[in-house]
Formats: C-alpha cells, sequence, structure tokens
C-alpha cells in the first residue's frame, strides 16, 4: 500500500493514504512526525504567508515557516475566503464522448417520467398532523404489497409561522416532493388552519392526476384514521398497476453529496463519483452537484465550465448570492469545516471545497437551479442548497434526483426520500460500519482498484440500486426530509 499520494504536479504537499510513522521517505522527504490517515506532509519548504496547493490549486496560507517533511494543519496554516467575489467567464468547456446507454429495470409513469422505486408517500403540509402521518404510515403496511415497494411518511415541523420566503420555501419543497417520480401514489396531509392552506399547496402543485394525489385535512373529518386508510387504499391500487421494465439509462438523475469528509474524500470517493458522473452524462444520463458553502475556494474547477455564460451568470450568482446570505447572518464565508473534518485531515475551506467539487467530473455544467426546483435539462447540474447533509439530501431528492450518491469518511446513518448510498473514502470505515456502507472508493487509496475501476464499479451498483436493490439506509427503513430555513417563526 502507497504511504502518500502528491494529487497534482503543483502541489507543495502531499497527503497520507494512511497513519505514517515518523520517518517515512515520500519523493525524497522524510516526515518529521507521524503523519495522520488523510493528513498534510509539506514537500518543500513553505515560507510563513506562502500559499499551501493541493489539487494544484491554493487552500490557504502558512501562518509559520514549514520545513519539508512538517505536518501541515490547522496549527500553522490558514484560510484565505474573504467574502463574495467577481468572477470573469474564460470558458474551459470539453465536452464528452458519447458512450451507448446501459439499462434499468424501473418504473415509467403515466407522464413519462421514470421513478427506481414505486412508493406510497405521505406528505404534511403542517407539522402539527406528524404523528397522524406516522401513525397512518405504521398501521398500513399491509398495503406494501405486489409491485407497491414501500409505504413511508416525511415529516417536518414547518408550514404554519412562517412568513415570506420560509413559507414559499416550504411550500415549493414538499410540492417538488409530491411530484417525485419515484412515488407511485401520494397523500398530503393537512391540519386545516395553518399558513399553508389547501388552495396555496394546490396552487404550488400545479396540474396532477388526482388517481395518483389524495388529499385529507384532518380538522374536516370525524376519523382522520378510518378516512386515511381509505385513501391509502386508493393510493395503493393506483401504485400496483405500475411493473418495472427495461428504461435506459439516460433516464436517470442522479444527486451527489459528501458529509464527514476527510483527507481521502477528494483522492477517492469524491473523483470516483466525478467520473462516475462523466459515465452517466456521457450515457444521455442527469448529475446534481449542491452543497455552495463547499464551493467556495473551488470556484476553479466549476465556473469556467459552465455551457454558456448565461449558466455562468447564474453560477456567479448561486455563489455570491449565497456568501451574502452568510454576512446577512453575521458569519464569515469560512466558517467551515467541521470539527470532524478537521480530525480526519480538512484544514480550511479551500480545502474541503476542492476535495467537495471532485464529485463534479470533467463534464460541461448544462444548468444551474434554485432551492426546490427541478432538473429540466440533461448532464451536470448545479443546485442552490446548504452543505448540511439532510437538508441538501432533501434539495436533491426535490430536483428530481432517483438516487443520491453521499460520500463519507467519517460515516453516517441516515437517508433522503431517495435512496441514498453511502460510499466510504476509506477502507477502515467500509470495515467497521458495513451496517452504513453501500460501497468502498477505499480501494483506491489501497492501490487496489484504479478510480477508473471504482466509478465503473459504482455504474453498475447505480443500476442495481435503481433495479431494485436496496440500499443499507433503506434495509434499516431510515428515511427522513428538512427544510432549508431562513426567517422568523411567528
Amino acid at each position: 500500500m502507497p504511504d502518500f499520494i502528491r494529487i497534482h504536479s503543483k502541489d507543495n504537499v502531499a497527503v497520507a493514504l494512511h497513519t505514517v510513522p515518523a520517518g517515512t521517505v515520500f519523493a525524497g522527504v522524510t516526515a518529521l512526525s507521524e503523519i495522520p490517515q488523510g493528513h498534510k506532509m509539506a514537500l518543500q519548504i513553505i515560507e510563513a504567508q506562502a500559499q499551501v496547493v493541493k489539487y494544484g490549486f491554493s487552500i490557504g496560507h502558512a501562518t509559520e515557516d514549514i520545513a519539508p517533511g512538517q505536518w501541515v494543519h490547522t496549527h500553522n496554516m490558514a484560510t484565505n475566503l474573504e467574502g463574495e467575489m467577481e468572477y470573469t467567464y474564460e470558458p474551459d468547456i470539453q465536452p464528452l464522448a458519447a458512450l451507448p446507454a446501459q439499462t434499468f429495470r424501473g418504473y415509467r409513469r403515466k407522464d413519462g417520467k421514470v421513478g427506481v422505486r414505486n412508493e406510497i408517500w405521505i406528505i404534511p403540509t403542517v407539522g402539527c398532523v406528524n404523528d397522524v402521518a406516522k401513525a397512518l404510515a405504521m398501521e398500513n403496511q399491509d398495503l406494501v404489497t405486489d409491485s407497491v415497494d414501500g409505504l413511508y411518511a416525511f415529516t417536518h415541523p414547518f408550514g404554519c409561522s412562517q412568513t415570506g420566503e420560509d413559507h414559499a420555501q416550504t411550500r415549493k419543497l414538499l410540492a417538488s416532493l409530491v411530484r417525485h417520480p419515484n412515488a407511485g401514489a401520494v397523500l398530503v396531509l393537512s391540519l386545516g388552519c395553518e399558513n399553508l392552506t389547501k388552495e396555496q399547496f394546490l396552487a404550488e402543485l400545479g396540474d396532477f392526476d388526482p388517481d395518483r394525489v389524495k388529499f385529507l385535512t384532518c380538522q374536516q373529518t370525524d376519523d382522520e384514521m378510518g378516512d386515511g386508510r381509505m385513501l391509502m387504499a386508493e393510493c395503493a391500487a393506483f401504485a400496483k398497476q405500475f411493473k418495472r421494465e427495461e428504461i435506459p439509462a439516460s433516464e436517470l438523475v442522479i444527486g451527489m453529496k459528501c458529509g464527514g469528509s476527510d483527507g481521502l474524500s477528494g483522492i477517492t470517493a469524491n473523483p470516483v463519483v466525478g467520473r462516475f458522473s462523466d459515465l452517466l452524462v456521457a450515457q444521455g444520463g442527469s448529475t446534481v452537484l449542491t452543497e455552495v458553502p463547499e464551493m467556495f475556494g473551488a470556484e476553479g474547477f466549476l465556473m469556467n465550465r459552465c455551457i454558456n455564460e448565461s449558466v455562468f451568470n447564474k453560477a456567479v450568482d448561486m455563489i455570491n448570492g449565497f456568501k451574502a446570505y452568510f454576512i446577512r447572518h453575521n458569519e464569515v464565508v469560512y466558517d467551515n469545516p467541521s470539527p470532524g473534518n478537521r480530525q480526519g485531515g480538512i484544514t480550511t475551506l479551500e480545502d474541503k471545497s476542492c476535495g467537495c467539487v471532485q464529485k463534479g467530473g470533467a463534464a460541461p455544467i448544462m444548468d444551474v437551479i434554485g432551492y426546490g426546483d427541478a432538473v429540466t435539462t440533461k448532464g451536470l447540474n448545479m443546485l442552490y442548497g446548504p452543505g448540511n447533509d439532510l437538508v441538501s439530501a432533501t434539495a436533491l431528492t426535490a430536483a428530481g434526483a432517483h438516487i443520491i450518491l453521499f460520500t463519507t469518511g467519517r460515516g453516517t446513518p441516515f437517508g433522503a426520500p431517495a435512496p441514498t448510498m453511502k460510499l466510504a473514502t476509506n477502507t477502515p470505515l467500509a470495515t467497521k460500519k458495513a451496517n452504513w456502507i453501500d460501497f468502498n472508493a477505499g480501494l483506491v487509496a489501497d492501490g487496489i482498484k484504479t478510480l477508473d475501476e471504482s466509478a465503473a464499479d459504482l455504474m453498475g451498483l447505480v443500476l442495481s440500486v435503481a433495479s431494485g436493490q436496496q440500499t443499507k439506509a433503506e434495509e434499516r427503513g431510515f428515511r427522513e426530509i428538512s427544510i432549508f430555513k431562513d426567517g422568523v417563526v411567528l
């Protein structure tokens, strides 16, 4: 197993692929102390205020003189990030060579859309009916028969006592979930006196199939459980008509997310996902990259790949808009990474971001979409959303992602409404948390697989999951949503 990797020829640091003892020699440099897995070692003298370079980009500056072989981390380097920036469009677009589309077995909906699951979803419009939604889901599991893959309630605390954009975001997000093609049928559950009225929700939802989407207002019925049962039975009868059939991979929309990252995230799992993204896009499919704060400092990987200046301007507005959101709340734009990230070897937000955006591969960026909006353009898309795992995974689902690829170096068990596949950055995590991890990208660090080989393996697993194989989170029934909030609670 190799000890270190120098990711780019311009780098003045190398990353330890496992914990490396003092005295280990790499590229003619001797480690002066133990270097933990995922952490950085200086390959040359880095003078105070000089740039620390990783991935070929600056990830911050030295706060003191750093000797060759010295451990480089929070004690001797810091971020360069500030507030909003001006960007110039200098196109660097490299279209991918087309590949024949592989296939999976999914569900073709009446409107032509495709689902990889045929589930019944209960969507509350307000948190007041959360327990009713959970009880309906628990007491009607007998309806999960034939081609119905599951019955789930997605609870949340909002839908009332919200104003302005917060209220609009909740309404938009919930309506997007109702439209998701992984749901064969949906019960929309209301209380009756909430801010998010049925009339507002219907206006947000737009055209819908009344055989697929049912509504129940609890204050207007003597027996919400009995009436709910009847509506759930109608949902099940509608969903049962759908059967799996052969569908080209060009119909897939795959969300890409990372969380609990470590120093190997940008070396193993994230670039594996990036190469998977390129494989799927080359077959005519779509991928979605989000976590805007974790693009700060890594814009050079993304901005000039926008397909045209209009998309570039949308990307600039998205990134600077999110920085303005931070500043509006008196927060610095570089208040990241998390303690767990730092323990795993990520030092600055630039360090984290440069690793994070590896998930975007090399494909041109075809569109930039807003929170709660659906993907409408084939290829690689960027989505407005925070780094928070549950919030951004919910946003990816609302954007129409059939499956979410979630890379992690620390591990996490949660699942979004869309099947959420966990990809380990390192083999020790994949071994220790086998009940959480679906795919081990740590084999790249172990020297067992190349990035391309792992990406091909991942493509095969994604097609299997799209065809019905459950993720580890699905096996345990782990599914939840979280809605992006930025306002007053009345």
